[in-house]
Parts: C-alpha cells; structure tokens; sequence
C-alpha cells in the first residue's frame, strides 16, 4: 500500500449540517478503508475525541504508530468550541500526521475557534463543505443525489420529490436512494407521487420519535398523516426499526459523553445523545419486546400481512405503549 500524502492524512470537515458531516467522515473512512494496510479479519479503527478535550497525553495515544503498522482515522469533534491551548495541540499534530493516520476535523465554522479553520486550510487540509443548505439550494440537492445514483431525471421529478419529502436533507437523500431502487432508475412525476404525494412533512422519522418516546397518540396521528401523504409501508417500518434499535445499543452504554462513544456504537453523536434522552424509560425486557415488534413488522410490510396498514399502526401503538413515561 502506498503512503498517504500530507493532502489526504488531513481533512476538515466544515459546517453544522450533520447529515452532511456524517457524510463527509463516511466517505472518508471509507476512502481510506479500501485502500489502507488493516489486519486479516479486522476492521479499520476510527478513534472519536471532543478536539477540546484533546490533552497531550490523549493526542499522543491516539497518534502513536500501530504496534502492527495499521491504518486508522482520527476523528477530533466540536473543534469550533477548543480552547486555545487545544487548539494548539491539534494544530501541530495537523501539521505533521503520522504515518498511516488519517486526521479528520470537524468545526462548525463559526465559535471561539473561528480562525482555526483558515490554519488547516493552509496546512493543506482537504476541505468537504457541509453548511446548512438555504432553501433555494435543496432542489440542486436532490439534482445532486440523483446525478451520484446515476439517474437523469427531469425538473419535473426533482420540484416534485421536494414538494413531496420537505426541506430534511437525510430524509430527501434516503427518498432518491428509494424511488432509484424501486423504479429501477426510470422515475417520473406519477412514481414520485405515489410515495409521496403532497407537502409531507410527517415522515417515518416523525412518527418513529414519537413512538419511541410513548405518545402514542401523537404517534399514531402522525402515522395516519404519514400514510395519507403516501409514505411507503416499507419506509414507515424501517423508521421505527432504526428508532428502536438506536434505543438498543444506547440503554446498555449509560449516560456517557455521546462523542466518545460514536466509535464504540458505530452511531453519530447526535443520534447517541437523541437516544439517551428516551433510554430512561425503556427496560431490558421492553426493549426487547420492541425488538421482536419490530422484526416481525418488517416481514409484515413485505408480504407477510395480509393488511399492512393495520399491521404498521398496530406496531407503532405497541411499541409506544411499552415505554414507560
């Protein structure tokens, strides 16, 4: 494997929008991954760290060599709000990154560290932009997912899908992700429409919060909502699997700092500090009743019920029973 340049060891990750920062540290671990040195079996370690709680000895450990020479990325978090003397530290390991390690930084743009981001760009650091899009910029979103699925689409499709999904980026990429898979790429305005007809704000995401928060009623409001806009059963199913299973891996890891422990669950910190807000009222033995719940729901909308819209509502109602307020 060839060595890492100083341009590709450094990236910063700049702005607020956390579907795009998510993104932008995905694609670069990825990157790294399909062409790093990682022993038989094992996966790429990725270390996550509060740049502001970066002390010397906590920089020195996660930038010493491998024992065995492996690669790795380094994910410092929050940098926009280090103090000084952090961001000196993180500054000069950016300076000089190690061989085999790939430093990743992640700051707003703006707080008490605004002109750290003007030293990283001189440092040579790859740049992936992920402010907060303005409204008028969605629809070169959605153009732009489409175009990365390799499908063309008309200006038709595109107004339609935003007229349809809303102004939430993750929900507007999972929706061109979706209407590709399932058209097979030819996708017009009618297919649109038949996912997602009307302004619909309420998505699986909405209705999945509120399930797992126990208001069941708001949950099954937003449901009823939801399926009168046209949200797909399948959707709907693996929103409330994703909500329930995020409240799985939470639960059992305590009340920690949500950054340190993106790594060890493999989730996003603001997905961990979502989820530890709800964790409180779930148990053991509840959540996994809803684990069961919501497995079998998944074949349901597959073809096992014989009436989906029951089997979805009936779901949503028991699991959000299960929580304890």
């Amino acid at each position: 494997m060839s060595t890492p340049t100083q341009l590709e060891q450094l990236h910063l990750v700049l702005g607020d929008e956390e579907f795009l920062v998510d993104r932008a540290v995905a694609q670069v671990v990825s990157q790294v991954r399909a062409s790093a040195k990682v022993a038989a079996g094992a996966e790429l370690p990725v270390n996550r760290l509060r740049a502001g709680d970066a002390g010397a000895a906590e920089l020195a450990e996660l930038l010493s060599p491998s024992l065995f020479a492996e690669d790795r990325v380094v994910v410092l978090e929050a940098a926009a709000e280090a103090g000084k003397d952090a961001v000196a530290l993180v500054l000069d390991a950016a300076g000089d990154p190690p061989p085999g390690v790939v430093l990743v930084i992640l700051h707003s743009g703006g707080g008490r560290a605004k002109a750290m981001t003007g030293a990283l760009e001189k440092l040579g650091a790859v740049v992936h932009p992920c402010a907060k899009l303005k409204s008028g910029e969605l629809i070169g979103f959605i153009r732009g997912e489409f175009r990365t699925l390799g499908v063309r689409v008309s200006p038709d499709v595109v107004q339609s899908v935003f007229e349809g999904v809303g102004s939430n980026l993750r929900e507007l990429a999972a929706a061109c992700s979706q209407l590709t898979a399932d058209t097979g790429g030819k996708i017009d305005v009618a297919a649109v429409q038949r996912y997602y007809s009307g302004k619909a704000e309420v998505s699986g995401f909405d209705v999945a919060d509120k399930a797992v928060a126990g208001d069941t009623a708001g949950a099954i409001e937003a449901l009823r909502w939801a399926m009168l806009r046209g949200v797909p059963h399948v959707l709907l199913a693996d929103a409330l699997a994703d909500a329930v299973h995020s409240i799985a891996r939470v639960a059992p890891a305590g009340r920690g700092d949500p950054f340190r422990m993106a790594s060890e669950l493999g989730m996003p910190p603001w997905k961990i500090k979502k989820a530890q807000a709800l964790a409180k009222g779930w148990t053991p033995t509840s959540v996994g009743e809803a684990l069961r719940i919501v497995a079998a729901l998944n074949a349901d909308v597959k073809g096992a019920a014989a009436d989906a819209d029951y089997a979805v509502e009936s779901a949503v109602g028991r699991v959000s029973r299960l929580r304890q307020i």
